[in-house]
């Protein structure tokens, strides 16, 4: 019995994702800029400039998969550098200055994305994009229940 292969598999989709990262990470570098840190700015952009220091923290760590403590260090580095402002306790907010490099640095990708999906069919991207939600969604599931199983078997 043979195996094919499907035409997108993790390995197709990974390559994308780091091809075009790579892409991004010039105009980041060109910054000074973290992958990390260029998230944790549009997520505090998204929501308006400021946002609950704890909701900025779940973004990342969600979006990211990364451990609380990288989160951290991230919010940490963007408010030394003075990107971010902490208003009150629980807040982080986009400063003057941060919020120009979010601007400069979504601008940067935008321009890359538009070459990489030039030509593309906009029915192709839309369909691209509910099977990569979709495939997120129960690899965020399976990650859930593997977190779940971890639980128990350290409770055991």
């Amino acid at each position: 019995m043979t195996t094919t292969t499907p035409p997108v598999n993790g390995q197709v989709i990974g390559l994308a994702h780091y091809a075009s990262r790579a892409a991004l990470e010039k105009v980041l570098a060109r910054t000074g800029t973290t992958f990390n840190q260029s998230v944790a700015l549009r997520a505090v952009s998204d929501n308006g400039g400021t946002v609950a220091r704890e909701r900025l923290l779940g973004r990342l760590t969600g979006a990211l998969k990364i451990d609380e403590s990288l989160a951290r260090e991230t919010v940490e580095e963007l408010t030394a550098r003075k990107l971010l402002d902490e208003p009150a306790a629980d807040q982080v907010s986009l400063t003057d200055s941060g919020r120009q490099l979010f601007e400069a640095v979504r601008a940067g990708g935008n321009a890359i994305a538009a070459r990489l999906y030039a030509g593309i069919p906009a029915e192709d991207l839309a369909t691209a994009g509910r099977v990569l939600a979709l495939i997120t969604e129960r690899a965020d599931a399976e990650l859930a229940e593997g977190e779940s199983a971890d639980t128990e078997a350290v409770g055991a």
